[in-house]
């Protein structure tokens, strides 16, 4: 998971490199399906959902402005003041990995930075409560936490959360961005989980959109998403998507 964790970091620093007015989506798609094969790793994303619904096209989802996550790659041109959000995961040799950030194109909004600071600084807080012996639902409490205190104006998304990640790119237990008093499993080293808040300037609504993968802030407020995957070892906690 470390080797694949690696890709998932390096072709998560070239896209949002390569991110830039005039650039389209389908175009960050293609250097990031180079940048995965170029390392000895797959795609966890390109086909998936086929069990269910249509496939997803890429091998990146790319959520501009008010589209939150699940974006697919297109003929859509960035543009100046665009915030772009890249979902991206790898596999090697059976292991997922899977990480998101948020990309300023060009000058943006003061707003919109700010709305990317909280959105990222969440994410930390939820990496520093995977504490041995603490519960996933602590987790999701610190993520709230860090986004409550920066404001009313922000909007935690409830419908879709982070998750449990190895062999698959989506296991038990959910990961949810608000707290709950819910039974939540235990974090106890060997727990490898993908935390990852998305949060939404304005109202958390959400909508899925006729494609059956982009998800939309119902209000038109712009989004930002950050993700990381954070192994719990008998040593501490080590984020596997970091270069």
């Amino acid at each position: 998971m470390r080797d694949a964790g690696r890709v998932v970091a390096l072709t998560l620093k070239a896209v949002s490199e390569a991110a830039a007015p005039g650039v389209t989506t389908r175009d960050l798609n293609a250097l990031a399906a180079e940048t995965i094969t170029a390392h000895g790793a797959t795609s966890n994303f390109l086909g998936y959902g086929a069990d269910v619904g249509p496939p997803f096209p890429g091998v990146i989802c790319t959520s501009v402005n008010d589209e939150t996550i699940h974006g697919i790659p297109s003929l859509r041109v960035l543009r100046e003041g665009d915030l772009l959000s890249i979902d991206c995961g790898a596999i090697v040799d059976g292991w997922h990995a899977d990480a998101a950030t948020t990309v300023a194109i060009g000058e943006v909004a003061d707003e919109h930075l700010e709305l990317m600071r909280v959105t990222e600084a969440a994410l930390w807080a939820g990496i520093e409560a995977m504490r041995t012996g603490r519960r996933v639902r602590d987790i999701s409490r610190a993520v709230e936490t860090s986004v409550r205190s920066a404001g009313s104006q922000y909007g935690i998304v409830e419908g879709y959360t982070g998750h449990g990640i190895g062999s698959a790119l989506h296991m038990d237990p959910n990961v949810p961005n608000v707290a709950s008093l819910r039974h939540t499993p235990r974090i106890v080293p060997g727990l490898v989980l993908a935390i990852e808040p998305m949060i939404v300037l304005g109202s958390p609504k959400v909508r899925e959109l006729d494609d059956e993968w982009t998800v939309s802030s119902v209000d038109g407020g712009v989004a930002a998403h950050y993700e990381h995957t954070v192994a719990r070892t008998a040593d501490g906690v080590e984020v596997l998507t970091v270069i």
